[in-house]
């Protein structure tokens, strides 16, 4: 009888309930709000990805060349003497491309190093890629040049080519959830970026 009585006491009792429940509800909110910051933070680390790239075309756009087989691919001079000083053919199927270390010269170093030849932000007066985005490495570059039917043959600096620059194998970086779940295995997307080249010829001072 006295069991019995301090069973239904037992189960009456409703002391402690709430800390229990809210043992049950922490770990759940506290992985919604870890969510909520590594999604800012993953997309701060996409739009830095994004910027990066696009700064690199701007350089790679005036710097010399960086596939080896350029000056093959593109001559400046048409077949044909009689031809030069005519317009290029637009032809985007004849490309030169790069993906380190196949067919790229060392020109690509100045562009993801910068000119002081080290990864480390603040410290270039001209920065490269690496300098602004420390994820992205020369193996995680890819650059074609496409002709694209501007300049002419015979002009000094070649034929106003359209360059693409883009990026792979580069993974957000997210400490909470990644550990958690496994999600810093997460591949940020290629995000080309395509600009048009002008003279392909690294300022000497720069």
């Amino acid at each position: 009888m006295v069991t019995s009585r301090r069973i239904k006491a037992f189960w009456h009792d409703s002391s402690g309930v709430s800390l229990v429940e809210a043992l049950l509800t922490f770990p759940i909110v506290l992985l919604v709000f870890a969510t909520f910051i590594e999604f800012g933070y993953a997309m701060s680390q996409w739009n830095q990805t994004v910027k990066a790239l696009q700064y690199g075309a701007r350089l790679a756009a005036v710097s010399d060349p960086l596939t080896t087989n350029f000056n093959a691919v593109f001559p400046t001079d048409a077949a044909d003497p009689l031809n030069n000083g005519k317009a290029t053919p637009n032809d985007a199927t004849i490309s030169s491309t790069c993906a380190y270390p196949d067919n790229c010269t060392p020109a690509l170093n100045r562009i993801v190093l910068g000119s002081d030849g080290v990864c480390e932000v603040g410290t270039d007066p001209h920065p490269g890629i690496c300098d602004l985005d420390w994820r992205i490495k020369r193996e995680n570059l890819m650059v074609t040049y496409q002709r694209s039917g501007l300049g002419y043959w015979g002009r000094p600096d070649g034929p106003v080519l359209t360059m693409r620059l883009e990026v792979h194998d580069v993974t957000f970086d997210l400490p909470i959830l990644g550990g958690l779940l496994g999600l810093n295995e997460v591949t940020i997307p290629a995000h080309p970026v395509t600009i048009t080249t002008e003279d392909l010829k690294t300022c000497s001072t720069c």
